[in-house]
């Protein structure tokens, strides 16, 4: 199952205890997969229209524990003109739709008969906030796989109700943006520390754990990748610059002679030839007397100075 899969499963499993947050998440599931007819702006039906069978039974439970209406019509993919969804469900004005309707605060916008919008008062308070985005979320939403993104989207095929969504998730101090992809407006989400507050602020805590252990093993595996790749940096330049020092000291040696040198320079000269591998703190101890890692790299860049000085000359009488 996916990890999206698995976030809306634990969502389908809570209920809110207090009616206004039961209608707040009816209300959402409303806004974002039901259609409302209207005739003489009475409420003739209230149909629902889903991918997800889980979502049809949570409306129907909240229908049941908020207005004690047993009589749902499922609709079989005959009944199902208008094909949404392989699920649907159909709440007829006189088994009560039109009850529901005004709790939910429906109101008819626009001239055709299935127009409508929700008044905001329906999540004025905060407890109500996260039933309405848990019960949007489950409609409408999805969250990649953490293992490889992080990224949480709600789609929506009208501008005005991703926008109002995303307001919603902004009371919760979550930056949510909307971008509009081909023909629908999607509120998505992308950081993963708010994608864990958004997740604890629509109950979903196994998921959210699951997440934060993904995250801090993500984030161990960067700083350990981080680590390595400082220190295979830093044994190189090493490396590099150990190639260098030998090169200068062998073209002294070849072109002017140790014997030339001061005792200082010998010494570390011939070390360095001995011991390519050796640090400079290593180099410095192995001295007759022992030297600092500044003092054995100041000798180091005098040899250097010496080369670059017999290379121009050279270069001259040539």
């Amino acid at each position: 199952m996916s990890f999206s899969g698995k976030v809306k499963d634990e969502l389908l499993e809570r209920y809110p205890t207090a009616r206004h947050c039961m209608l707040a998440e009816l209300a959402a599931i409303t806004f974002c997969c039901g259609r409302v007819s209207w005739e003489n702006n009475n409420i003739q039906n209230m149909e629902i229209y889903t991918e997800n069978e889980g979502i049809t039974r949570k409306y129907f439970t909240l229908l049941q524990k908020t207005f004690n209406i047993l009589k749902v019509k499922l609709l079989d993919k005959g009944e199902n003109a208008v094909k949404k969804g392989p699920f649907a469900a159909v709440l007829y004005r006189e088994d009560g739709a039109d009850r529901v309707a005004g709790a939910l605060k429906l109101t008819r916008s626009g001239a055709g008969n299935t127009d409508y919008s929700i008044n905001p008062i329906v999540v004025q308070n905060t407890c109500c906030k996260r039933a309405f985005l848990r019960g949007v979320f489950l409609a409408a939403g999805s969250i990649s796989d953490p293992k490889k993104a992080y990224h949480l989207e709600i789609v929506f095929d009208e501008e005005g109700k991703a926008v109002w969504v995303r307001d919603v998730i902004h009371a919760f101090m979550i930056d949510a943006k909307v971008v509009k992809r081909k023909k629908y407006f999607v509120v998505y989400v992308k950081e993963g520390a708010q994608i864990v507050d958004l997740l604890n602020i629509m109950e979903a805590h196994l998921a959210l754990m699951e997440l934060e252990n993904i995250r801090i093993l993500k984030e161990v595996r960067n700083s350990v990748n981080r680590q390595v790749n400082c220190e295979a940096a830093n044994i190189n330049k090493t490396v590099q610059a150990a190639a260098k020092q030998i090169g200068d000291i062998l073209y002294i040696r070849d072109n002017f002679g140790f014997d030339n040198l001061e005792d200082g320079l010998r010494e570390i000269a011939v070390l360095r030839i001995e011991y390519p591998e050796a640090s400079l703190k290593e180099l410095g101890e192995m001295l007759p007397v022992p030297l600092g890692k500044s003092g054995v790299n100041h000798r180091l860049k005098r040899l250097g100075s010496i080369a670059e000085g017999l290379k121009e000359k050279k270069e001259e009488e040539v």
